[in-house]
């Protein structure tokens, strides 16, 4: 039997308005439970009228907007709502080999990284107030020490760490190297066990490989950044008027509190400490530096046993030798060496006898304070330490950090002005404390 416009209608009207009653007369306490029975009540009753009507409205042509009306009520009321379902994870094995890498180094050494807190103690309305005075990374180098930069902990009355897991432990600054801008502090893990972080080798890193930071840029610890090698070997200041060689140059982003974190070579280990970038804004531009992981591994040890460190000391200042100023200096243009052009009053240099330029030339080297700057003839080339061969002033200082220290003896084989070749033994000093 078809039913008519007007019984369609009424048929409509009449289970809307059974279903509003059973809304209304549901109270704040019960009405999930209410609803869910009277629901079931009401479905059961105008089923049949409701298959009804959407046969009508096939039939009967009845306007959209019915339809959708019809439509609506019958799922909100009858038919609940599937809630989205969440795409499942990529597998492994559906990574790209990179991210595989990425993923596998996070995995490995993010356990191993912290955020290192500087706190000053100040007075404020007459009590003692504890607060931040800025905050970089570190990382876990064995049970009880965390490596971090210098310059993190520089100024501090307290240091807090916070692990990977939020879990924050009181500290202590055990030592401090401003010269290699290494500092080492120390927690009590109460029982915790800690992941250190695996060393690697600076003489296996080369320009083009992959370079991963982990660390706390701007506060977001657990960051990690990735890009490559950038260059090798670059001589970057420290915190006094030294400077630090075989420094890693990287174009993985390096932001303010990425300073102290680890960087880590493709497997995980790691390569250098991040300490510096280089921007006018105080931000990652391209070019980030880390003391490179031979410095970490002479340092670090030193500092955990006496609290300080003491770097070999020549005594000289000097630049890598120019074929341009054979003509004015009198050596071979094929000559490699480092060229002196300062030598420290009575530092273990000058004890030794070693030479340094006299006589003003014509060859302007650059301005000081506005003044011009003349290359100054008479000083010694250096073109060999103990038989090691140097071509440029920072294979100098890089054999003096790699191998020495105060009182050993260095044997310089050094070029006069006079074309005559010498040896010249010297006994190296204690590097004094200085400031840029």
């Amino acid at each position: 039997m078809k039913t008519s416009k007007r019984e369609l209608h009424y048929i409509l009207l009449a289970a809307l308005v059974v279903l509003s009653l059973s809304l209304l007369s549901c109270n704040f306490i019960t009405w999930p439970s209410d609803l869910v029975g009277r629901v079931g009540e009401v479905a059961t009753r105008v089923a049949t009228e409701v298959v009804k009507i959407e046969t009508v409205v096939v039939e009967k042509e009845v306007p959209v907007e019915v339809t959708r009306i019809v439509e609506v009520e019958k799922k909100v009321l009858i038919t609940p709502t599937p809630s989205p379902e969440t795409p499942p994870p990529a597998t492994w094995s559906e990574l790209d080999v990179e991210s595989q890498i990425l993923t596998e180094v996070y995995r490995k050494v993010n356990p191993s990284v912290v955020n290192v807190t500087n706190l000053a103690q100040v007075e404020l309305f007459a009590e003692e107030e504890v607060i931040p005075l800025g905050e970089g990374s570190g990382f876990i180098w064995d049970d009880v020490h965390i490596v971090t930069n210098a310059h993190v902990v520089e100024g501090a009355d307290k240091v807090q760490v916070t692990l990977y897991n939020d879990l924050t432990l009181p500290s202590q600054v055990v030592g401090v190297d401003p010269d290699s801008d290494l500092a080492v502090v120390k927690i009590d893990p109460h029982g915790l066990e800690l992941q250190p972080v695996e060393l690697g080798n600076i003489d296996e890193v080369v320009v083009g490989q992959r370079a991963i930071a982990i660390g706390n840029p701007f506060g977001y610890e657990g960051t990690l950044t990735q890009g490559t090698v950038s260059a090798i070997g670059r001589t970057i200041p420290s915190l006094t008027a030294f400077s630090i060689p075989e420094a890693i140059q990287t174009d993985a982003a390096i932001n303010p509190g990425n300073s102290g974190g680890p960087l880590l070579d493709s497997q995980g280990r790691l390569i250098g400490v991040n300490a510096q970038i280089s921007s006018a804004v105080r931000a990652n531009a391209g070019v980030g530096f880390a003391v490179p992981v031979n410095i970490v591994k002479r340092v670090v040890p030193v500092l955990i046993a006496e609290g300080h460190y003491d770097h070999a000391w020549l005594g000289i200042t000097g630049q890598t030798y120019s074929p341009s100023w054979a003509s004015a200096l009198g050596f071979p243009e094929e000559t490699r060496g480092a060229y002196v052009m300062l030598v420290e009053s009575g530092g273990p240099a000058d004890e030794a006898g070693l030479q340094t330029g006299t006589q003003q030339t014509d060859v302007l080297l650059g301005l000081d304070l506005g003044q011009p700057v003349y290359l100054m003839a008479g000083g010694d080339l250096i073109v060999a330490i103990d038989d090691q061969p140097v071509k440029n002033f920072d294979n100098l200082l890089v054999y003096l950090e790699r191998y020495t220290s105060p009182g050993d003896r260095v044997e310089l084989t050094v070029l006069r002005d006079d074309g005559q070749q010498q040896a010249i033994t010297v006994k190296l000093g204690k590097r004094p404390q200085r400031t840029r």
